[in-house]
Protein backbone atom coordinates (compact mmCIF):
# COMPACT_ATOMS: atom_id res chain seq x y z
CA UNK A 1 0.00 0.00 0.00
CA UNK A 2 3.07 2.51 0.59
CA UNK A 3 3.79 2.14 -3.29
CA UNK A 4 0.22 3.20 -3.84
CA UNK A 5 0.46 6.43 -1.87
CA UNK A 6 3.82 7.49 -2.77
CA UNK A 7 2.88 7.32 -6.22
CA UNK A 8 -0.14 9.51 -5.57
CA UNK A 9 1.77 11.89 -3.78
CA UNK A 10 4.51 11.88 -6.94
CA UNK A 11 1.84 12.71 -9.29
CA UNK A 12 0.23 15.33 -7.26
CA UNK A 13 3.82 16.56 -6.79
CA UNK A 14 4.06 16.43 -10.60
CA UNK A 15 1.19 18.67 -11.23
CA UNK A 16 1.90 20.92 -8.58
CA UNK A 17 5.58 21.35 -10.32
CA UNK A 18 3.55 21.41 -13.71
CA UNK A 19 0.88 24.08 -12.95
CA UNK A 20 2.56 26.48 -10.28
CA UNK A 21 -0.67 26.45 -8.28
CA UNK A 22 -1.05 22.97 -6.72
CA UNK A 23 0.03 23.01 -3.07
CA UNK A 24 0.81 19.44 -0.90
CA UNK A 25 -0.57 18.96 2.59
CA UNK A 26 1.81 16.18 4.15
CA UNK A 27 -0.32 14.14 6.87
CA UNK A 28 0.70 15.55 10.60
CA UNK A 29 1.30 12.52 13.37
CA UNK A 30 4.37 11.31 14.56
CA UNK A 31 5.23 9.25 11.37
CA UNK A 32 5.88 12.57 9.68
CA UNK A 33 8.23 14.70 12.38
CA UNK A 34 11.71 12.44 10.77
CA UNK A 35 10.98 14.16 7.33
CA UNK A 36 9.01 17.30 7.42
CA UNK A 37 11.06 19.69 4.33
CA UNK A 38 9.07 20.47 1.24
CA UNK A 39 11.14 20.71 -1.75
CA UNK A 40 10.71 23.45 -3.75
CA UNK A 41 10.82 22.81 -7.54
CA UNK A 42 10.49 24.73 -10.40
CA UNK A 43 7.43 25.04 -12.64
CA UNK A 44 6.72 23.75 -15.88
CA UNK A 45 4.11 25.91 -17.33
CA UNK A 46 3.26 28.95 -16.97
CA UNK A 47 0.55 31.26 -18.88
CA UNK A 48 1.05 35.14 -19.75
CA UNK A 49 -1.62 37.85 -21.48
CA UNK A 50 -1.04 41.34 -22.47
CA UNK A 51 -3.70 43.31 -23.89
CA UNK A 52 -4.27 45.61 -27.05
CA UNK A 53 -1.80 47.96 -26.50
CA UNK A 54 -3.59 51.32 -28.19
CA UNK A 55 -6.41 52.61 -30.36
CA UNK A 56 -3.87 55.32 -31.51
CA UNK A 57 -2.94 55.43 -35.20
CA UNK A 58 0.39 56.71 -33.90
CA UNK A 59 0.80 54.51 -31.40
CA UNK A 60 4.55 53.02 -31.62
CA UNK A 61 4.64 49.20 -29.55
CA UNK A 62 7.65 47.27 -28.50
CA UNK A 63 6.75 43.86 -27.48
CA UNK A 64 9.20 42.11 -24.92
CA UNK A 65 9.80 38.82 -23.61
CA UNK A 66 12.35 36.68 -21.67
CA UNK A 67 13.17 33.95 -19.05
CA UNK A 68 16.02 34.34 -16.59
CA UNK A 69 18.50 31.34 -16.76
CA UNK A 70 18.25 28.25 -13.90
CA UNK A 71 20.10 25.84 -12.67
CA UNK A 72 19.30 23.72 -15.72
CA UNK A 73 18.85 25.94 -18.16
CA UNK A 74 17.75 24.51 -21.34
CA UNK A 75 16.78 21.29 -20.34
CA UNK A 76 13.23 20.39 -19.43
CA UNK A 77 11.18 17.52 -17.31
CA UNK A 78 12.15 15.26 -20.08
CA UNK A 79 15.41 16.81 -21.36
CA UNK A 80 12.94 19.05 -23.27
CA UNK A 81 14.06 22.63 -23.79
CA UNK A 82 10.35 23.65 -23.88
CA UNK A 83 8.91 27.12 -25.71
CA UNK A 84 7.72 30.31 -24.57
CA UNK A 85 5.85 31.75 -26.97
CA UNK A 86 3.22 34.82 -27.09
CA UNK A 87 0.57 34.93 -30.15
CA UNK A 88 -2.32 37.53 -30.89
CA UNK A 89 -5.59 36.59 -29.19
CA UNK A 90 -8.45 35.88 -31.62
CA UNK A 91 -10.82 39.05 -32.49
CA UNK A 92 -13.98 39.63 -31.33
CA UNK A 93 -16.79 40.01 -34.16
CA UNK A 94 -18.92 43.15 -33.26
CA UNK A 95 -22.27 42.09 -33.91
CA UNK A 96 -23.44 45.88 -34.45
CA UNK A 97 -20.85 46.48 -37.13
CA UNK A 98 -22.41 48.38 -40.25
CA UNK A 99 -19.67 46.62 -42.22
CA UNK A 100 -20.26 42.63 -40.64
CA UNK A 101 -18.76 41.10 -43.91
CA UNK A 102 -15.58 43.61 -43.80
CA UNK A 103 -15.30 42.11 -40.30
CA UNK A 104 -15.39 39.27 -40.68
CA UNK A 105 -12.65 39.26 -43.82
CA UNK A 106 -10.20 41.59 -41.60
CA UNK A 107 -11.50 38.29 -38.43
CA UNK A 108 -10.32 35.60 -41.06
CA UNK A 109 -6.82 37.13 -41.80
CA UNK A 110 -6.21 37.98 -37.52
CA UNK A 111 -6.86 33.87 -37.19
CA UNK A 112 -4.52 33.11 -39.98
CA UNK A 113 -1.95 34.78 -38.09
CA UNK A 114 -3.25 33.51 -34.50
CA UNK A 115 -0.80 30.74 -34.78
CA UNK A 116 2.30 32.75 -35.39
CA UNK A 117 4.24 33.19 -32.22
CA UNK A 118 4.69 37.46 -32.13
CA UNK A 119 7.70 36.47 -29.48
CA UNK A 120 9.53 33.66 -29.35
CA UNK A 121 12.31 33.11 -26.36
CA UNK A 122 14.88 30.36 -27.94
CA UNK A 123 17.01 30.48 -24.75
CA UNK A 124 17.06 31.46 -20.71
CA UNK A 125 19.24 34.74 -20.73
CA UNK A 126 18.60 36.19 -23.95
CA UNK A 127 15.26 38.56 -24.49
CA UNK A 128 13.56 38.71 -27.68
CA UNK A 129 11.69 41.77 -29.02
CA UNK A 130 8.76 42.40 -31.58
CA UNK A 131 7.69 46.22 -32.77
CA UNK A 132 4.07 47.04 -34.00
CA UNK A 133 2.84 50.53 -34.58
CA UNK A 134 -0.40 52.15 -34.83
CA UNK A 135 -3.97 50.48 -33.16
CA UNK A 136 -3.93 47.04 -35.21
CA UNK A 137 -1.31 45.89 -32.48
CA UNK A 138 -2.90 42.63 -30.67
CA UNK A 139 -3.54 41.02 -27.53
CA UNK A 140 -1.40 38.51 -27.38
CA UNK A 141 -2.23 35.35 -24.94
CA UNK A 142 1.24 32.43 -24.33
CA UNK A 143 2.26 29.72 -22.37
CA UNK A 144 5.74 28.62 -21.61
CA UNK A 145 6.93 25.49 -21.03
CA UNK A 146 10.04 23.36 -19.46
CA UNK A 147 12.61 25.00 -18.08
CA UNK A 148 11.21 28.83 -20.29
CA UNK A 149 8.50 28.79 -17.84
CA UNK A 150 9.77 29.54 -14.57
CA UNK A 151 10.12 33.12 -14.01
CA UNK A 152 8.82 33.96 -17.55
CA UNK A 153 8.28 37.59 -17.85
CA UNK A 154 6.92 39.59 -21.10
CA UNK A 155 6.13 43.65 -21.16
CA UNK A 156 4.60 45.74 -23.99
CA UNK A 157 5.85 49.59 -24.31
CA UNK A 158 3.65 51.66 -25.73
CA UNK A 159 4.71 55.48 -27.12
CA UNK A 160 2.08 57.94 -28.57
CA UNK A 161 3.71 61.08 -29.37
CA UNK A 162 0.27 63.44 -30.17
CA UNK A 163 -2.96 63.74 -29.12
CA UNK A 164 -5.13 63.10 -26.07
CA UNK A 165 -3.60 59.86 -25.91
CA UNK A 166 0.13 61.21 -25.49
CA UNK A 167 2.09 59.65 -23.38
CA UNK A 168 4.22 56.26 -22.68
CA UNK A 169 2.23 53.27 -21.98
CA UNK A 170 3.81 50.11 -20.13
CA UNK A 171 2.36 47.02 -19.10
CA UNK A 172 3.96 43.51 -18.00
CA UNK A 173 2.11 41.03 -19.27
CA UNK A 174 0.00 39.39 -16.51
CA UNK A 175 -0.35 35.53 -15.31
CA UNK A 176 -4.74 34.77 -15.28
CA UNK A 177 -6.35 35.15 -12.41
CA UNK A 178 -10.06 35.38 -11.01
CA UNK A 179 -10.19 38.14 -8.64
CA UNK A 180 -8.89 41.88 -9.05
CA UNK A 181 -9.01 44.78 -7.85
CA UNK A 182 -8.20 48.39 -8.85
CA UNK A 183 -7.96 51.39 -6.83
CA UNK A 184 -7.95 54.83 -8.95
CA UNK A 185 -9.77 54.04 -11.56
CA UNK A 186 -12.71 56.76 -12.68
CA UNK A 187 -15.73 56.99 -14.60
CA UNK A 188 -15.03 61.07 -14.44
CA UNK A 189 -16.08 63.16 -17.96
CA UNK A 190 -12.19 64.07 -18.11
CA UNK A 191 -11.35 60.53 -18.07
CA UNK A 192 -11.05 57.19 -20.77
CA UNK A 193 -10.82 54.34 -18.66
CA UNK A 194 -10.73 50.99 -20.49
CA UNK A 195 -10.84 47.61 -18.46
CA UNK A 196 -9.22 44.81 -20.54
CA UNK A 197 -10.28 41.20 -19.92
CA UNK A 198 -8.23 38.81 -22.15
CA UNK A 199 -8.69 35.11 -21.78
CA UNK A 200 -5.96 33.03 -22.63
CA UNK A 201 -8.27 29.29 -22.72
CA UNK A 202 -10.18 27.95 -25.21
CA UNK A 203 -13.36 27.82 -23.77
CA UNK A 204 -15.54 31.55 -23.09
CA UNK A 205 -14.84 32.90 -19.62
CA UNK A 206 -17.35 35.44 -17.73
CA UNK A 207 -16.49 38.00 -15.24
CA UNK A 208 -18.73 40.63 -13.35
CA UNK A 209 -17.55 44.22 -12.52
CA UNK A 210 -18.48 46.24 -9.61
CA UNK A 211 -17.12 49.78 -8.53
CA UNK A 212 -17.44 51.52 -5.25
CA UNK A 213 -17.06 54.98 -4.78
CA UNK A 214 -16.82 57.46 -1.92
CA UNK A 215 -20.26 56.56 -0.79
CA UNK A 216 -20.37 53.24 -1.31
CA UNK A 217 -21.15 50.89 -4.14
CA UNK A 218 -21.85 52.62 -7.94
CA UNK A 219 -25.18 51.44 -9.48
CA UNK A 220 -24.33 49.19 -12.06
CA UNK A 221 -26.81 47.48 -14.77
CA UNK A 222 -24.18 46.14 -17.44
CA UNK A 223 -21.35 45.24 -15.60
CA UNK A 224 -22.30 41.41 -14.32
CA UNK A 225 -22.55 38.35 -16.61
CA UNK A 226 -19.18 39.92 -19.52
CA UNK A 227 -18.89 37.16 -21.60
CA UNK A 228 -15.00 37.13 -23.09
CA UNK A 229 -14.84 34.54 -25.29
CA UNK A 230 -12.08 32.06 -25.80
CA UNK A 231 -8.09 33.24 -26.81
CA UNK A 232 -9.68 36.90 -27.27
CA UNK A 233 -9.57 40.01 -25.52
CA UNK A 234 -12.50 42.65 -24.94
CA UNK A 235 -12.25 46.50 -24.08
CA UNK A 236 -14.96 47.94 -21.59
CA UNK A 237 -15.26 51.63 -21.45
CA UNK A 238 -16.22 51.84 -17.64
CA UNK A 239 -18.56 55.25 -17.62
CA UNK A 240 -20.20 53.28 -19.92
CA UNK A 241 -20.92 50.31 -17.05
CA UNK A 242 -23.14 53.42 -15.07
CA UNK A 243 -24.28 56.83 -15.64
CA UNK A 244 -22.62 58.41 -12.25
CA UNK A 245 -19.44 60.32 -12.96
CA UNK A 246 -17.49 59.94 -10.41
CA UNK A 247 -14.11 60.99 -9.79
CA UNK A 248 -12.22 58.14 -7.97
CA UNK A 249 -13.45 54.63 -7.84
CA UNK A 250 -12.20 51.24 -7.08
CA UNK A 251 -12.97 48.13 -9.27
CA UNK A 252 -13.64 44.79 -8.38
CA UNK A 253 -13.34 42.13 -11.39
CA UNK A 254 -14.18 38.51 -10.88
CA UNK A 255 -15.00 35.65 -12.79
CA UNK A 256 -18.24 33.32 -12.37
CA UNK A 257 -15.99 30.97 -14.81
CA UNK A 258 -12.52 30.62 -16.49
CA UNK A 259 -9.62 32.74 -15.88
CA UNK A 260 -8.82 36.22 -17.36
CA UNK A 261 -6.27 38.68 -17.42
CA UNK A 262 -7.25 41.98 -16.26
CA UNK A 263 -5.76 45.53 -16.96
CA UNK A 264 -7.21 49.24 -16.75
CA UNK A 265 -6.05 51.41 -19.74
CA UNK A 266 -6.56 55.23 -18.14
CA UNK A 267 -6.42 58.65 -20.35
CA UNK A 268 -6.65 62.03 -18.74
CA UNK A 269 -7.32 64.54 -20.59
CA UNK A 270 -4.17 66.91 -20.72
CA UNK A 271 -2.58 64.59 -17.99
CA UNK A 272 -1.34 61.94 -20.39
CA UNK A 273 -2.16 58.13 -20.41
CA UNK A 274 -1.21 54.70 -18.56
CA UNK A 275 -2.16 51.43 -17.28
CA UNK A 276 -3.34 50.75 -13.84
CA UNK A 277 -2.38 46.99 -13.08
CA UNK A 278 -4.22 44.89 -10.18
CA UNK A 279 -3.36 45.95 -7.21
CA UNK A 280 -2.11 43.49 -4.40
CA UNK A 281 -4.57 40.95 -2.79
CA UNK A 282 -5.99 42.86 0.12
CA UNK A 283 -3.90 42.66 3.81
CA UNK A 284 -3.38 45.02 6.73
CA UNK A 285 -0.01 46.72 5.31
CA UNK A 286 1.10 47.43 1.94
CA UNK A 287 3.63 48.88 -0.03
CA UNK A 288 3.95 51.18 -2.95
CA UNK A 289 7.52 51.01 -4.26
CA UNK A 290 9.34 53.95 -6.07
CA UNK A 291 7.61 57.21 -6.02
CA UNK A 292 10.03 59.01 -8.40
CA UNK A 293 12.27 62.04 -6.85
CA UNK A 294 10.82 64.39 -8.92
CA UNK A 295 7.12 63.74 -8.81
CA UNK A 296 5.22 66.74 -8.36
CA UNK A 297 1.80 65.15 -7.46
CA UNK A 298 1.34 62.03 -5.57
CA UNK A 299 -2.26 61.27 -4.62
CA UNK A 300 -3.38 57.94 -2.63
CA UNK A 301 -6.59 55.71 -3.63
CA UNK A 302 -7.07 53.29 -0.85
CA UNK A 303 -10.60 50.65 -0.30
CA UNK A 304 -11.83 48.80 2.69
CA UNK A 305 -13.73 45.28 1.27
CA UNK A 306 -14.50 43.75 4.42
CA UNK A 307 -17.00 44.79 7.22
CA UNK A 308 -14.82 47.32 9.32
CA UNK A 309 -13.48 50.39 8.74
CA UNK A 310 -9.92 50.72 8.46
CA UNK A 311 -7.34 53.31 9.92
CA UNK A 312 -3.97 53.19 9.05
CA UNK A 313 -0.61 55.33 9.34
CA UNK A 314 1.08 56.80 6.01
CA UNK A 315 3.95 56.84 6.05
CA UNK A 316 7.50 57.50 3.27
CA UNK A 317 10.35 55.10 3.19
CA UNK A 318 12.28 57.85 1.89
CA UNK A 319 16.66 57.69 1.12
CA UNK A 320 17.47 57.73 4.90
CA UNK A 321 14.79 57.36 7.33
CA UNK A 322 10.98 56.32 7.46
CA UNK A 323 8.42 60.04 8.41
CA UNK A 324 5.23 60.44 8.11
CA UNK A 325 4.11 63.26 5.39
CA UNK A 326 3.02 66.39 7.46
CA UNK A 327 -1.09 66.37 7.92
CA UNK A 328 -1.21 62.94 6.36
CA UNK A 329 -0.17 60.95 9.03
CA UNK A 330 -3.18 59.16 9.00
CA UNK A 331 -5.81 58.01 7.04
CA UNK A 332 -9.47 56.40 8.11
CA UNK A 333 -11.04 54.46 5.08
CA UNK A 334 -14.70 53.44 5.65
CA UNK A 335 -15.94 49.81 5.19
CA UNK A 336 -16.70 49.41 1.16
CA UNK A 337 -15.79 53.05 0.38
CA UNK A 338 -12.58 54.63 -1.58
CA UNK A 339 -10.83 57.11 0.20
CA UNK A 340 -8.56 59.54 -1.17
CA UNK A 341 -5.63 61.31 0.30
CA UNK A 342 -3.58 64.48 -1.98
CA UNK A 343 -0.18 63.65 -0.53
CA UNK A 344 0.95 66.61 -2.73
CA UNK A 345 4.78 66.50 -3.74
CA UNK A 346 5.83 64.14 -0.75
CA UNK A 347 9.25 62.59 -2.02
CA UNK A 348 10.92 66.67 -2.04
CA UNK A 349 13.65 66.06 -4.39
CA UNK A 350 14.32 62.19 -3.10
CA UNK A 351 13.08 58.75 -4.29
CA UNK A 352 10.62 57.40 -1.55
CA UNK A 353 7.94 54.78 -1.16
CA UNK A 354 4.95 54.58 0.44
CA UNK A 355 3.61 52.28 3.38
CA UNK A 356 0.16 51.81 4.81
CA UNK A 357 0.65 49.96 8.20
CA UNK A 358 -2.71 49.48 10.71
CA UNK A 359 -2.90 52.35 13.98
CA UNK A 360 -3.18 49.43 15.99
CA UNK A 361 -1.56 46.64 15.51
CA UNK A 362 -4.73 44.09 16.94
CA UNK A 363 -6.73 45.63 14.17
CA UNK A 364 -4.96 44.91 10.85
CA UNK A 365 -8.20 45.80 8.47
CA UNK A 366 -7.33 44.13 4.92
CA UNK A 367 -6.94 47.15 2.49
CA UNK A 368 -5.99 47.86 -1.47
CA UNK A 369 -4.43 50.47 -2.49
CA UNK A 370 -2.92 52.71 -5.25
CA UNK A 371 -0.42 55.49 -5.66
CA UNK A 372 -1.07 57.72 -9.33
CA UNK A 373 1.95 59.85 -9.51
CA UNK A 374 2.58 62.74 -11.77
CA UNK A 375 5.73 64.50 -12.75
CA UNK A 376 6.29 67.81 -14.33
CA UNK A 377 3.21 70.76 -14.68
CA UNK A 378 0.59 71.92 -16.99
CA UNK A 379 0.84 71.05 -20.25
CA UNK A 380 4.48 69.02 -19.92
CA UNK A 381 2.90 66.72 -16.95
CA UNK A 382 2.70 63.07 -17.19
CA UNK A 383 1.50 60.70 -15.21
CA UNK A 384 1.70 56.62 -13.61
CA UNK A 385 0.54 54.75 -11.32
CA UNK A 386 1.77 52.48 -8.24
CA UNK A 387 -0.12 50.01 -7.04
CA UNK A 388 0.51 47.99 -3.62
CA UNK A 389 2.37 45.11 -4.37
CA UNK A 390 4.02 42.07 -3.04
CA UNK A 391 7.60 41.55 -2.24
CA UNK A 392 10.18 40.40 -4.93
CA UNK A 393 10.65 36.98 -2.85
CA UNK A 394 13.09 34.59 -4.43
CA UNK A 395 13.59 36.20 -7.43
CA UNK A 396 11.56 38.83 -10.31
CA UNK A 397 12.11 40.27 -13.53
CA UNK A 398 11.01 43.07 -15.48
CA UNK A 399 12.04 43.73 -19.16
CA UNK A 400 12.62 46.34 -22.00
CA UNK A 401 15.02 48.10 -20.36
CA UNK A 402 17.15 50.65 -22.27
CA UNK A 403 20.71 52.13 -22.65
CA UNK A 404 19.60 55.06 -20.61
CA UNK A 405 15.59 55.52 -18.77
CA UNK A 406 15.71 52.94 -16.14
CA UNK A 407 15.30 53.16 -12.47
CA UNK A 408 15.09 50.38 -10.17
CA UNK A 409 13.57 51.11 -6.63
CA UNK A 410 14.16 49.24 -3.63
CA UNK A 411 12.49 49.36 -0.36
CA UNK A 412 12.82 47.48 2.55
CA UNK A 413 9.61 48.06 5.14
CA UNK A 414 11.08 45.86 7.90
CA UNK A 415 14.50 44.57 8.36
CA UNK A 416 17.97 45.20 6.50
CA UNK A 417 18.16 43.73 3.01
CA UNK A 418 20.15 42.61 0.44
CA UNK A 419 19.70 42.03 -3.25
CA UNK A 420 21.32 40.54 -6.44
CA UNK A 421 20.79 42.96 -9.71
CA UNK A 422 21.28 40.69 -12.60
CA UNK A 423 21.52 42.74 -15.95
CA UNK A 424 20.43 40.67 -18.90
CA UNK A 425 22.41 40.26 -22.23
CA UNK A 426 21.08 42.22 -24.68
CA UNK A 427 18.21 40.91 -27.24
CA UNK A 428 20.99 41.36 -29.98
CA UNK A 429 24.51 41.35 -28.03
CA UNK A 430 25.91 42.44 -24.72
CA UNK A 431 27.08 40.40 -21.44
CA UNK A 432 25.25 40.17 -18.47
CA UNK A 433 26.44 41.51 -15.33
CA UNK A 434 25.32 40.77 -11.85
CA UNK A 435 25.88 43.70 -9.42
CA UNK A 436 24.12 43.68 -4.96
CA UNK A 437 22.91 46.03 -3.36
CA UNK A 438 21.95 46.27 0.60
CA UNK A 439 19.02 48.28 1.37
CA UNK A 440 18.49 49.52 5.07
CA UNK A 441 15.73 48.82 7.26
CA UNK A 442 12.82 51.97 6.37
CA UNK A 443 14.46 53.33 3.34
CA UNK A 444 14.43 53.18 -0.37
CA UNK A 445 16.94 52.62 -2.39
CA UNK A 446 17.09 54.07 -5.39
CA UNK A 447 19.60 52.31 -8.40
CA UNK A 448 20.61 53.37 -12.05
CA UNK A 449 21.19 50.22 -13.62
CA UNK A 450 24.55 49.43 -15.37
CA UNK A 451 23.69 48.53 -18.72
CA UNK A 452 25.19 45.12 -20.16
CA UNK A 453 28.42 45.43 -21.28
CA UNK A 454 28.07 45.36 -25.34
CA UNK A 455 24.97 46.54 -24.81
CA UNK A 456 22.24 46.21 -28.76
CA UNK A 457 18.49 46.27 -28.22
CA UNK A 458 16.89 45.84 -24.65
CA UNK A 459 17.95 44.20 -21.55
CA UNK A 460 16.02 42.37 -18.31
CA UNK A 461 16.84 43.69 -14.99
CA UNK A 462 15.98 40.68 -12.45
CA UNK A 463 15.97 40.86 -8.39
CA UNK A 464 16.64 38.84 -6.09
CA UNK A 465 16.33 38.30 -2.59
CA UNK A 466 19.75 37.47 -0.72
CA UNK A 467 19.42 37.72 2.75
CA UNK A 468 17.24 39.91 5.58
CA UNK A 469 13.50 41.36 5.08
CA UNK A 470 11.08 41.97 2.23
CA UNK A 471 12.49 44.03 -0.49
CA UNK A 472 9.60 45.40 -2.21
CA UNK A 473 10.61 46.79 -5.88
CA UNK A 474 9.60 48.56 -9.02
CA UNK A 475 11.29 49.97 -12.25
CA UNK A 476 10.54 53.73 -13.49
CA UNK A 477 11.26 53.66 -17.60
CA UNK A 478 11.64 57.04 -18.91
CA UNK A 479 11.22 57.98 -22.24
CA UNK A 480 11.64 62.00 -22.71
CA UNK A 481 9.72 63.59 -25.44
CA UNK A 482 9.40 67.33 -26.36
CA UNK A 483 10.11 68.42 -22.99
CA UNK A 484 7.96 65.79 -21.41
CA UNK A 485 9.18 63.25 -19.35
CA UNK A 486 6.92 60.43 -20.23
CA UNK A 487 7.27 57.72 -17.98
CA UNK A 488 5.55 54.52 -16.61
CA UNK A 489 5.95 52.02 -13.84
CA UNK A 490 6.28 48.68 -13.46
CA UNK A 491 5.95 46.54 -10.23
CA UNK A 492 8.22 43.49 -9.74
CA UNK A 493 6.08 40.85 -7.18
CA UNK A 494 7.71 37.43 -6.80
CA UNK A 495 7.92 35.75 -10.27
CA UNK A 496 6.29 32.56 -8.97
CA UNK A 497 8.82 30.70 -10.55
CA UNK A 498 8.70 27.93 -7.59
CA UNK A 499 6.25 25.15 -6.06
CA UNK A 500 6.80 23.76 -2.79
CA UNK A 501 6.00 20.11 -2.92
CA UNK A 502 6.57 17.27 -0.09
CA UNK A 503 9.70 15.72 0.64
CA UNK A 504 9.64 11.88 -1.50
CA UNK A 505 11.86 10.44 1.05
CA UNK A 506 8.34 11.57 3.60
CA UNK A 507 7.19 8.36 5.66
CA UNK A 508 3.45 7.98 4.56
CA UNK A 509 2.97 5.07 6.45
CA UNK A 510 0.00 6.50 8.48
CA UNK A 511 -1.74 6.70 5.01
CA UNK A 512 -2.08 2.97 5.40
CA UNK A 513 -5.43 1.51 6.85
Amino acid sequence: MKSTHLSLIAGAATLAAITGFASLTAPQGPATTEAKAAASLPVERSSLVCPAPSTSDLAETRYTSFTPPGKDAGKGAEGEKGTAELKPALPVLDEDDPDPKKAEEAAKKVKEKADKPVLAVKEPGKPVTAEEDGSAAPALVGTATGTLAPGWAAQQTTTVTAGGARGLLGVSCTAPDTDFWFPGVSTARSRQDYVHLTNPDDSAAVADIELFGPKGPVTSEVGDGITVPGRSSVALLLSTLTDEAVNDLTAHITTRSGRIGAVVLTADDGSGTDWLTAAADPAGTLVMPGIPADATSVQLVAYAPGESDADVKVQLMGKNTTFAPAGNDTLHIKSGMTATVDLKDITRGEPGSLRLTPVEKSRATPIVAALRVVRGTGEKQEYAYIPATGPVGARSTVTDNRAKGSTLSLAAPGADAEVKVTTSAGSEGGEAAVETYKVKAGTTMAVTPKPPAGLKGTYALTVETVSGGPVHASRSLVLPEDGVQMFTVQTLPDDGGTVLVPSAQQDLSVLDD
